[in-house]
């Protein structure tokens, strides 16, 4: 389980003392959407450059918060000499048309749409919506489902809206198995 304190602590870092501080602030009063608010805006501000997997970070805490999406994809990446290694990746092409939840193994009211990669495995974690009567997504996912890169090979693992850490911990670990085929369980 991931302490979510050390989280933002970890987040909170990125930004000048006094960003850090009120950022920290907002989380020890319970104001976590002012703060993550204060987090991206300031992440903006200074134009921090941040990788990829701590993208997928802020993005998970933003989701987590009810605060989705998060405009991340207008702060600067390292260079590519900077020595960090993401394999994770935020899907940012829009242009897909989501899956049929049936083709997953989801009801056919649920439509699946790809929310973050491994560049390592080909895995990804995906978001399992309604489609709203007025014709958009439910703003909340039903599920996260986390794929595999070929659709044959294994069953894909499905999680409660609640489950968003562990199914990100099962994309994590999808690349530690000696096999891609077969996800780990996420242990309680």
């Amino acid at each position: 389980m991931t302490d979510e304190a050390a989280v933002w602590r970890r987040l909170s870092a990125l930004l000048p003392a006094e960003d850090a501080q009120d950022v920290m602030d907002c989380w020890n009063i319970g104001e976590q959407e002012g703060g993550l608010q204060l987090l991206v805006s300031a992440l903006q501000k200074h134009q921090v450059a941040i990788d990829e997997t701590t993208r997928v970070e802020i993005a998970v805490v933003c989701e987590t918060w009810g605060m989705w999406p998060v405009p991340l994809e207008s702060l600067p990446r390292p260079g590519s000499g900077d020595g960090s290694h993401s394999t994770l990746r935020l899907v940012e092409d829009d242009t897909t048309a989501p899956l049929p939840g049936t083709t997953v193994g989801l009801h056919d009211r649920l439509l699946v749409v790809p929310w973050i990669g491994c560049t390592a495995c080909g895995r990804t974690l995906a978001r399992a919506h309604t489609r709203e009567p007025w014709g958009d997504l439910s703003y909340v996912p039903e599920h996260y489902v986390v794929l595999d890169a070929d659709p044959g090979a294994a069953a894909p693992h499905v999680f409660a809206p609640e489950g968003i850490r562990d199914a990100l911990a099962a994309l994590r670990t999808s690349c530690e198995r000696p096999e891609h085929g077969q996800v780990r369980e996420p242990t309680p």
